[in-house]
């Protein structure tokens, strides 16, 4: 899978200077990076045999808990031409605000 685009995950890693929670959720983030790289999804179902706590939602969309459920991350997925594009990614407070159906980066506050 390629994923679109790594910069947005460090961009949020950098909104988390000075917080407890940066190294864990930087951690986080790079693997799950570096896995879904490897990873060949042709079907949702696919998602949640490598991610068992991943949600599906629609026939497109995924979200992945980040370190422990503390933070979500928000993705569309084109399975046929193995692409993941990161919609949003915040804290699970900040989750139960949006839309994830709708949601896309250009969305989130800086």
């Amino acid at each position: 899978m390629r994923v679109i685009a790594r910069k947005t995950l460090r961009r949020f890693i950098d909104t988390l200077t000075g917080n407890k929670d940066q190294r864990a959720v930087k951690s986080a983030l790079d693997s799950w990076f570096h896995e879904v790289l490897r990873a060949e999804w042709r079907t949702p179902a696919d998602v949640v045999r490598a991610y068992a706590n991943a949600s599906i939602v629609g026939s497109d969309r995924a979200v992945f808990n980040i370190k422990g459920n503390s933070y979500r991350l928000v993705v569309a997925i084109n399975y046929a031409h193995q692409i993941v594009f990161i919609k949003w990614i915040g804290s699970h407070a900040d989750y139960d605000k949006i839309d994830v159906k709708t949601v896309k980066y250009g969305d989130q506050a800086d």
